[in-house]
C-alpha cells in the first residue's frame, strides 16, 4: 500500500465522496468484475462501499485541503441490497481495493453546522488493486479521475452524534458528503471492470462523517459508498450531497437535465 495508507489508515474517489443525507448516481448501475489471483467466478455488482481516512487541513481564509485513502469493504448488487462475501468476490481476500484522493475547497460555519464545498479542478482521484494485501510493490492502477462537483454538512448537535457539547446525541454519524468525479479505466481497469464496455464516465461517492473540529490540520474517518454512471444519462443538475471532507470529498454533484426528445 502507499505510504499514506500505511500510516494513517482509507478517497472520494473522495472519496468523500460523500450527500444532505446520502446521494448518488440516480440508480445502481451494474458492472460485471472479472476477479484475480483466486478461483471466483466473475460477477455483477451495483455498489461498493467502504471505509476512508483523511488529513484535512482548515485555513483561517475558509478554505480548506484534503488528502484521503479510501478502501473497499464489499461489492454490492441486486439494486445495492445484497452485500457480497469475499469467497464470492476475492475482495480482501484474495486482492483488495483502494483509492487515493485529493481536493481543495470551500467551508462556512452557521451556528452548530459547518458547510463545505468542493471546488472543481483542485484534485485528483485514483483507484488502485492491492494484489499482494498490503506487502510492497503490489499496486496496480484500474481508473483516474478528477473532481467535479461536490458538497457536505457537519453538525455535532444532530441526535446522531456523540461529543461533550451534544448530551442528547448518541453515535457517530455526525454529518454527511457527497461527490461526483470523472473516471476512465487504465487497461489493467478494463480487465478487471469488464462490463460495460467502454465502462461508465463518472463514479459517485456518498458518506458518513464521525465528528471532529473544522480548524488546524484533522484527522478524519467514516463511511463512504461508491457507484458509478455515464455523464449522459445524469438526468437533472442535483446536489450529491458530499463533503470531501471526510473525503473532504465535498462536491455538490451537478447533473445535467436531459432535453425531452
Amino acid at each position: 500500500m502507499n505510504a499514506f495508507k500505511k500510516t494513517i489508515v482509507a478517497s472520494s474517489i473522495a472519496a468523500a465522496t460523500i450527500f444532505s443525507g446520502t446521494a448518488a448516481a440516480a440508480t445502481f448501475n451494474p458492472f460485471t468484475v472479472d476477479p484475480v489471483n483466486g478461483s471466483q467466478a466473475n460477477f455483477v455488482a451495483d455498489k461498493i462501499t467502504g471505509n476512508y481516512t483523511e488529513t484535512a487541513t482548515f485555513n483561517q481564509d475558509g478554505t480548506f485541503n484534503v488528502s484521503l485513502v479510501w478502501t473497499a469493504g464489499q461489492f454490492v448488487g441486486n439494486g445495492g441490497n445484497t452485500a457480497y462475501e469475499a469467497f464470492q468476490t476475492g475482495l480482501g481476500a484474495n486482492y483488495g481495493l483502494f483509492a487515493n484522493y485529493s481536493a481543495s475547497g470551500t467551508y462556512s460555519v452557521s451556528g452548530s453546522t459547518t458547510t463545505f464545498n468542493f471546488q472543481p479542478g483542485t484534485g485528483s482521484l485514483d483507484l488502485f488493486m492491492d494484489t499482494t494485501l498490503g506487502v510492497a510493490g503490489g499496486n496496480v492502477l484500474l481508473g483516474s479521475g478528477n473532481p467535479m462537483a461536490g458538497q457536505g454538512t457537519l453538525n455535532p448537535m444532530l441526535s446522531t452524534c456523540s461529543n461533550p457539547g451534544n448530551p442528547s446525541g448518541n453515535g457517530i454519524n455526525c454529518g454527511s458528503f457527497g461527490a461526483s468525479s470523472s473516471f476512465a479505466l487504465t487497461a489493467a481497469g478494463s480487465n478487471f471492470f469488464v462490463l460495460p464496455n467502454p465502462f461508465y464516465s463518472m463514479s459517485f461517492q456518498s458518506g458518513q462523517l464521525n465528528n471532529f473540529t473544522p480548524s488546524g490540520t484533522q484527522t478524519i474517518n467514516g463511511s463512504l459508498d461508491v457507484v458509478f454512471e455515464n455523464a449522459a444519462e445524469v438526468p437533472e443538475p442535483a446536489s450529491v450531497g458530499l463533503l470531501g471532507l471526510g473525503m473532504l470529498g465535498l462536491y455538490a454533484a451537478r447533473r445535467r437535465s436531459k432535453k425531452a426528445a
